[in-house]
């Protein structure tokens, strides 16, 4: 189950933008999410923050995916986990819907309508 997801562009003009969710594994089992895709141009990735031996943050892509036990939740947020979206043409519009479809291991592909909310 998909909860509190929301879109926001980087700048008002950004070809980025971010997304965070909260991703509830309701079944006996875990899964993992493995991917991600839009209507949006562009690409969207699995990224996450990570800091390194001398303090300092980076952020790529999740390689692997990310596996979310079953009975849990894991949280998309800022300054951790979220998806990445790069290379888009057009800027993202408050209260805009996007499609995304998320791609689990297990449970396969769940499509999501999810709000640009560049407020939060």
């Amino acid at each position: 189950m998909v909860r509190d997801a929301y879109l926001r562009s980087s700048t008002p003009s950004s070809k980025s933008g971010a997304g965070f969710m909260e991703l509830i594994n309701q079944t006996g089992q875990d899964d993992r999410l493995i991917g991600v895709r839009s209507d949006l141009d562009g690409m969207v990735q699995l990224h996450s923050h990570s800091e390194d031996a001398n303090g300092v943050m980076t952020m790529g892509e999740i390689e692997g995916g990310v596996v979310i036990p079953a009975g849990t939740t894991h949280l998309f947020a800022r300054g951790g986990d979220h998806l990445m979206l790069m290379g888009m043409t057009a800027p993202l519009d408050q209260g805009q819907e996007v499609p995304v479809t998320l791609i689990f291991e297990t449970a396969g592909e769940i499509k999501v309508m999810i709000p640009v909310d560049s407020e939060r």
